[in-house]
């Protein structure tokens, strides 16, 4: 919402506050579950199980996943499924008004190994759109044609020789991708896109991290490892977050490098005044809390909380507010809804199904909304309940509809534009799905609260092609039906 009347205002903000939840941090349980680290243990613990039994059965060998026929211009979704293999349940993917337009196999996209993680894109001054897919071994780049095909270019190795790590996360900076990893002494990698525009698809690049890369980044790393990283294109830098170990100087909080010149990036500052942060969204705030406009702000998703920092010093960061929420069990990351009035936030809790706890005891995953007017005082406002059982994951914000991977529900859009008149989340719809893992379609609830299937998308290319990174089998390509 940009503005409105005086009284439209008042009235919303007296709806808002006749609803909203506030729910202040437990401090002890802060201090025993969450900064000493065990819950996110608990986390890693059954996912390294769930993925040792799955990759037993061999789901993690992309190369038993059959290609997709250059030949079909796309599959539609029709009677809520869409299929490139017909008659084979293993191919034949739930959907709602999301075509399909292509697939390849982390093998295709040029992985020893598969295992997707994040993803990223960029679009060229001429409309090219390509996309990055993080992989256990590194990442991969493809161009996205204007028919939606995936063609695969080249690829980035890991930087470090360490054991690999699942865990790789990726974010845009002009035409560079910032690329961070789990792995131990991995950096942060900074990769010009640029680089693609001339390779010839017959003759893909394994690019070298010696040769190739344009910066790379690691000393504010203590282990040279992050969970994530963000980037600020408006302000000109980067921050990982979830940088281990927790008991380091900054806690694996925030730290922030600058990347006017991306060839050369300089540690700025940071802050562990609460403790870990896992995700975070880093932009200029320009909303109702006149105090804060024009600050530059971070929305840290910070396992038990919401925390907003005021990060305009690098060197003397604020935690503005420290806000938990009823049903709280892993608060994993989240998106503002407008990024130029920033009135409202949709944030997800990665925990909060396999808990079984608040909201989402039942195993549907619940996105929280958040009114954010007031960046010390934010109120959990409402939230939107889930259609089919599972886990949700990162969600990205574009024109009013979020954009969510749920690991094995796969991506699911969601209509937001009731938000701003109904804060309660009572007006948000899903209008489209695609499901990428069919092997859990007859569970109760039609999903499994389970680990796998996908962690990211990139929904963001003006063609409005969608690119959604699996855990297990490549790369799909869908789009909204017309």
């Amino acid at each position: 919402m940009m503005g409105g009347s005086t009284l439209t205002m008042a009235v919303m903000a007296l709806f808002a506050s006749a609803v909203a939840r506030e729910a202040q941090v437990n401090m002890k349980l802060k201090a025993e579950l969450y900064d000493s680290g065990v819950r996110h243990g608990q986390i890693m613990a059954l996912k390294n199980k769930v993925w040792a039994e799955l990759d037993e059965q061999g789901v993690y060998d992309s190369t038993q996943y059959a290609t997709f026929d250059s030949g079909i211009d796309y599959v539609a979704c029709e009677d809520g499924v869409a299929s490139y293999v017909p008659g084979n349940p293993k191919y034949t993917f739930r959907c709602s008004n999301l075509d399909l337009y292509d697939f390849k196999t982390h093998s295709e996209l040029g992985s020893s190994s598969g295992r997707g993680a994040g993803s990223w894109g960029w679009t060229s001054p001429e409309d090219r759109e390509f996309i990055a897919i993080a992989q256990e071994d590194g990442t991969s780049f493809s161009e996205v044609t204007r028919q939606g095909k995936l063609v695969y270019l080249g690829r980035l190795p890991q930087y470090t020789t360490a054991a690999a790590s699942l865990w790789r996360e990726i974010k845009g900076y002009k035409s560079y991708m910032v690329i961070g990893s789990e792995a131990e002494k991995h950096g942060v990698q900074i990769f010009n896109l640029e680089k693609l525009l001339d390779i010839d698809p017959a003759k893909p690049v394994v690019f070298s991290n010696q040769h190739d890369l344009d910066g790379f980044w690691t000393e504010g790393l203590p282990v040279g490892r992050s969970h994530n990283v963000v980037t600020n294109e408006e302000r000109n830098y980067g921050v990982a977050t979830g940088f281990q170990p927790r008991n380091a100087t900054l806690r694996a909080g925030l730290v922030f490098f600058d990347l006017t010149d991306p060839t050369s990036p300089k540690t700025l500052g940071g802050t562990g005044q609460d403790g870990y942060v896992h995700d975070a969204q880093c932009i200029v705030y320009r909303g109702p809390d006149t105090k804060y406009f024009g600050r530059d702000i971070c929305y840290g998703y910070d396992e038990d909380a919401l925390t907003i920092f005021d990060v305009s010093d690098k060197k003397k960061i604020q935690v503005i507010s420290n806000t938990s929420y009823d049903g709280a069990s892993y608060t994993h990351q989240g998106w503002v809804l407008d990024p130029l009035w920033q009135q409202y936030l949709i944030l997800d809790d990665e925990y909060d199904e396999v808990d079984e706890v608040g909201l989402a005891a039942d195993g549907y995953p619940i996105s929280y909304i958040w009114d954010i007017s007031s960046l010390e005082s934010p109120k959990q406002t409402g939230y939107y309940r889930g259609l089919r059982r599972g886990i949700d994951h990162n969600q990205y914000v574009k024109d009013g509809f979020a954009y969510q991977s749920n690991y094995a529900l796969g991506i699911s859009i969601l209509d937001l534009r009731s938000v701003p008149q109904d804060p309660t989340g009572k007006g948000i719809k899903e209008v489209a799905y695609f499901d990428v893992h069919p092997e859990d379609d007859n569970a109760p609830g039609g999903g499994q609260v389970t680990f796998t299937g996908t962690w990211s998308h990139y929904p963001f290319f003006p063609s409005g092609y969608i690119v959604i990174n699996t855990m297990d089998r490549g790369a799909f390509v869908v789009r909204r039906s017309v």
